[in-house]
């Protein structure tokens, strides 16, 4: 594709129509990703457990427990949905430098 090709420098035209048409290319969840919501799923569940057990020690009331159980979802999942952004930000960057020699 002609726009693909205008957008690509010179010396990536050639490594990533191979890196396309490689044989052993696989769409999958890259490990980093998949650690870091597992330990964001854990963390979630260890403020729910706090929230829970500060419940059944009387430190909070059923109205505060549940707002506190809504806090600590959405804050879980926003500061997740953030480090994930900014992962795949760094990932493959769009722009890169141009070294001259």
């Amino acid at each position: 594709n002609q726009i693909d090709d205008f957008q690509l420098p010179k010396q990536r035209r050639h490594n990533s129509k191979q890196h396309r048409t490689h044989p052993n290319y696989t769409m999958s969840i890259p490990a980093p990703i998949a650690t870091g919501t597992f330990l964001y799923l854990i963390l979630g569940a260890a403020l729910l457990g706090l929230v829970f057990a500060s419940r059944l020690t009387g430190r909070l009331s059923k109205d505060n427990a549940e707002i506190a159980n809504v806090v600590v979802i959405i804050s879980t999942i926003a500061t997740w949905l953030f480090w994930l952004c900014a992962w795949m930000h760094q990932w493959h960057p769009l722009i890169k430098p141009i070294y001259e020699e």
